[in-house]
Order: C-alpha cells, then structure tokens, then sequence
C-alpha cells in the first residue's frame, strides 16, 4: 500500500506540474503573439515584412487578411484580432462616430496616394463633356475623392472644400462630369479593366492588388503630402500593450520604410 500511495502521490505531482507549465506556456503565448488583421497590399505585406523582426523582439505576428474596409473593424470590437493596419484616420472617425466604437489608433505607418485611372484617356484634359467620373462609396473618401477632382480643375466645391464635403457641395462643374459613387472601393479594379466609366478613383491598396503601377497606370495622383495616413488601430484599453508599441516602433523603422520605398516606388508613402 504504501508503494502504491507513493506512485500515486508521485504520478500526482507529474501531472501537476505538467499542468503548471502548460499554463505558464499558454500565459506566455497569449501575451507575445499579436493577431493584426489587414487588407493584403500593402498593408499585410508591410506586416509580413515586420514579423521576422518582431519574432526576435519576443513578439509572434499572426497576420489575417480582410478583403473589405468593414470587417476588419468589427473583427476588432469583438475581440477576434488584437489591432487592425489598413484605414485612414478620418475613415476610423467616421467610423467610431457611426458604429460607436471604443477605439485608438496607435501610429501613422504610411499614405497611399488615390489614383485616377482611365483606360479611354491619357490625361485629364483629355476627357470629354458629360464623362462618366467613378469612385467608392466610402464616407470618409468621398471628400477626398472630391478634392483630388477639384485640385485637378475638374470641378469646384462649396467654400474650397474640406474633409466634409460631398457631392452635393458641387458649385461649378465645367465639363458636366457625372459622379457616381455607388460601388465598394474593392469592385473598383474590376470595374476599371472592365472598361466601365470614362475615369475611375481607385485607392491604391487595391490598385496594387489588382496588379496597377499607380505611377505608370493613374493619370493622375493625389499629392504624397496627404492627411490621410493609414494607421494601427487598437481597441482604447490596449492603447499601450507593449507588443502594440513594438510592431508600431518596427514599422517606422528604416527598414521597413526602405522596404516601402523600394518595394511600392512612391505609391506607398512611409511616415517618419
């Protein structure tokens, strides 16, 4: 008997500490990998460029991709990524104020300059009365969309324009451009090589996607010195998880910003 209550006392302790360290592991695990969901290009591959760095930081990058402006939003409210890498800030106001969440957005990585794209015209000038203008749906890129029309002479806006404005703050439209802005910002690559519409804005990131050099493809370009920086988003309370300041911190690394430059050749800005 007592051989036996040794062996069980013994087996006991085994399974014990077994099931200390398996905690302690799962401890350690949760609290260095970070799960960041992103659209594809550039975001996710900026973010694929980062990981090796991060691992060596003590910090496993679980990268998952989102093929919509949406989601990935949402996947971060209920807690299924820890931080989310493909938004603009004013796109992230719009969408706090409308959806109500608790977020903050941790650091400005890069500006991807929208493009206008045409596959009958060579330039803007080009376009003829009464053609048939394209771009998304989104909230927060109408006014940018506009500006960029307005600072191409294209059309004139309410007061010179602002962050606010939308179609309807038209006041002078020379050419008697029709504006749609009824597709998803995703559809607009399709559309484009479908020959739809005599000139269409697409955001890089999906011009990049969908296989377009914005430099050689987009007959005009929005200025490099854009406000609307793409940037990590956390949720309020996980404003300063170490692991979140080090991704951002490796993301405005020289590294990572040549990567940039010599991957994406202007079409992707880094911020310092």
């Amino acid at each position: 008997m007592k051989k036996i209550y040794a062996l069980v006392i013994s087996l006991s302790l085994v399974f014990l500490l077994a099931a200390c360290g398996a905690g302690k592991d799962g401890k350690n695990e949760k609290t260095n990998t970070l799960t960041v969901g992103a659209t594809p290009v550039p975001h996710a591959e900026i973010l694929e460029k980062a990981k090796p760095i991060l691992k060596k930081q003590g910090v496993n990058l679980k990268i998952v991709k989102f093929q919509d402006y949406v989601t990935p939003n949402k996947a971060l409210a209920a807690g299924d990524i820890d931080a989310n890498y493909f938004q603009t800030i004013p796109y992230l106001r719009v969408q706090e104020k409308k959806l109500h969440y608790n977020f903050k957005d941790v650091g400005n990585i890069h500006i991807e300059p929208i493009g206008i794209y045409s596959k009958k015209y060579k330039s803007l000038k080009q376009l003829p009365d009464g053609a048939t203008i394209i771009m998304s749906n989104s909230v927060s890129d109408e006014p940018r969309m506009l500006l960029l029309l307005q600072k191409a002479g294209l059309i004139k806006l309410k007061n010179g324009g602002n962050v606010n404005s939308r179609i309807d703050d038209i006041t002078s439209n020379p050419k008697h451009l029709k504006i749609e802005a009824k597709y998803d910002a995703a559809m607009l690559p399709k559309i484009y090589k479908n020959g739809e519409g005599d000139a269409l804005l697409i955001n890089t990131n999906y011009a990049l996607d969908a296989g377009l050099d914005p430099k050689k493809d987009a007959i005009a370009m929005e200025n490099e010195k854009s406000p609307y920086a793409n940037a990590i988003v956390v949720k309020a309370k996980d404003e300063n998880n170490p692991a979140v300041k080090k991704l951002v911190k490796v993301l405005h690394s020289k590294e990572i910003q040549d990567f940039i430059n010599k991957k994406y050749k202007g079409a992707v800005v880094p911020i310092k």
